[in-house]
């Protein structure tokens, strides 16, 4: 009796390298792939690819002949959620997906399948595995905003030595407080602990997390805003969580508090952030995300003295996609031997 196999089409752009360990790692699965007809990378794991690429027609024809062909899905096709809605309609045999994104289900979300279609499909994300390269920025940010960057960029500038020994705060006589202990904040958690920091987080479940000396109920997210130095949001987004970290939680935060937000942009109300901003209740913003992405030219936040910013940047790694490879490997032995994916998206709050 022949061993069962999974048919993967490869639906974004995937390197030949990376092909390869996937075959390696789970010989048992049948790829799907023709780089002709994905969109190119413009950088390394540029999942998105060239917006500026197109197919013939004859190209779209024969690409969604290969998914409709599939059991399953190395990536969302062309991060479109109407081709998503196409191909799962399409190919009554598909039984799951694959997100390269962290999240990834706002663009499930986006395609409006039915609950039919969400429980004969299900799908997995690439969470956790941007926890190292996120962690990272949020340390940088953190440090960024305690050691006064944008003040000694200035000087240097200038070429002025600055009015005497400037003192600067430690992260190791800081409280941070991480809004969101899933994935990537249970890395953050551990850095700053580390790092001599005392470490508070978010939680709705109330078990222990290790390197959190603190666990604040969400519903107190505002009063522990007032006791802390800096926040970081590692939240993804939901209906739930935007503007989570607005007016009620700023308002009260103490002068010069850190915020970093390596999560989602939707979390942070921008507009609440610039009037801490400008009350110094904020001293520092370093924001990997932001609500609208790009952010719009005429945004304050471009210019703003007291914030950095870098676009959705802070997880890329040329790690990226072997990491995101070694993970749906592991997936695709699970579901050819009838065991539980890992990784599964919540079909109710899509993350």
């Amino acid at each position: 009796m022949s061993e069962p196999t999974l048919k993967v089409a490869v639906a974004v752009s995937l390197d030949d390298a990376s092909a390869a360990q996937l075959i390696a790692l789970e010989p048992r699965i049948e790829l799907l792939r023709d780089p002709a007809l994905t969109r190119p990378w413009r950088w390394h794991g540029d999942w998105e690819g060239d917006p500026s690429w197109e197919r013939t027609p004859e190209q779209q024809a024969a690409f969604e002949a290969m998914l409709d062909d599939a059991d399953a899905l190395f990536g969302l096709p062309d991060v479109s959620p109407p081709a998503l809605a196409r191909t799962v309609r399409a190919n009554p045999r598909l039984r799951w997906l694959h997100t390269t994104a962290a999240g990834g289900g706002g663009q499930v979300k986006a395609a409006q399948l039915t609950a039919d279609e969400l429980e004969r499909v299900v799908v997995t994300t690439s969470a956790g595995m941007h926890a190292s390269t996120l962690t990272e920025w949020a340390v940088f940010g953190v440090l960024a905003g305690a050691k006064g960057l944008r003040r000694l960029e200035a000087d240097q500038a200038a070429r002025t030595w600055g009015d005497g020994r400037r003192i600067m705060r430690h992260v190791s006589e800081m409280t941070v407080l991480v809004v969101g202990l899933g994935g990537i904040g249970t890395v953050v958690a551990e850095r700053f602990a580390g790092l001599g920091a005392t470490v508070w987080g978010t939680t709705r479940s109330g078990q222990p997390v290790d390197h959190v000396d603190r666990l604040v109920p969400i519903d107190e997210l505002a009063d522990a805003a007032t006791q802390v130095d800096a926040i970081i949001n590692t939240l993804p987004g939901t209906e739930h969580t935007v503007g989570l970290i607005g007016a009620e939680v700023l308002g009260g935060a103490r002068p010069d508090t850190i915020l970093v937000n390596v999560g989602r942009g939707t979390v942070v109300d921008e507009p609440a952030l610039l009037d801490a901003l400008d009350a110094g209740r904020i001293g520092f913003a370093a924001l990997d995300v932001t609500a609208v992405e790009p952010l719009p030219t005429d945004s304050r936040l471009w210019e703003h003295p007291s914030v950095l910013l870098s676009p959705h940047t802070a997880a890329l790694s040329v790690q990226e996609p072997r990491r995101i490879t070694e993970l749906f490997a592991a997936n695709a032995t699970r579901m050819l031997d009838g065991q539980p994916l890992q990784n599964v998206m919540s079909t109710k709050e899509f993350y």
